[in-house]
């Protein structure tokens, strides 16, 4: 009995461990962080790769974990020719990762009558709002500069 109730708690901890190993990528980062973009205002685009910049800068880049979450008309931050795209480059480069809404680029798709081609660094996720709902619930602070 207690060795089915050993392997029991192993096998629920190995499923907890690999439940949290896609969205804990920095394992020893003192921070977590989510950065939510959801307006089309380049000064504001720019100001959420400022303070990804600034937050790297203080922490380090292995102690601090950031995803930036584009959504609605922020999803242009993560279009292909963007002012941005070599800072974007730059930021991926020191450990940022960069996420694009699916449901805004089907948004896109049905307005511009094609897909949007979006940076390399872009990982499409479902959807934004939930992506950022399920970085808080793993402890990630939301800032929405």
């Amino acid at each position: 009995m207690k060795s089915i109730i050993l392997i029991f708690t192993l096998l629920l901890c190995m499923a907890s461990m690999t439940a949290n190993a896609d969205s804990t990528s920095k394992p020893f980062a003192e921070k977590r962080v989510v950065l939510q973009i959801s307006d089309p205002n380049p000064f504001k685009q720019t100001l959420v790769l400022n303070v990804a910049g600034n937050l790297i800068k203080h922490y380090g880049q292995d102690k601090v974990d950031i995803e930036i979450v584009a959504f609605g008309p922020g999803l242009r931050l993560l279009m292909a020719g963007n002012s941005n795209q070599s800072r974007i480059s730059g930021l991926s480069d020191s450990g940022i990762q960069f996420s694009a809404c699916e449901n805004t680029i089907a948004a896109f798709t049905k307005k511009l009558g094609h897909k949007p081609e979006l940076v390399s660094q872009a990982t499409p996720v479902s959807a934004g709002i939930v992506r950022i709902l399920d970085l808080t619930a793993q402890g990630y602070t939301l800032i929405k500069p």
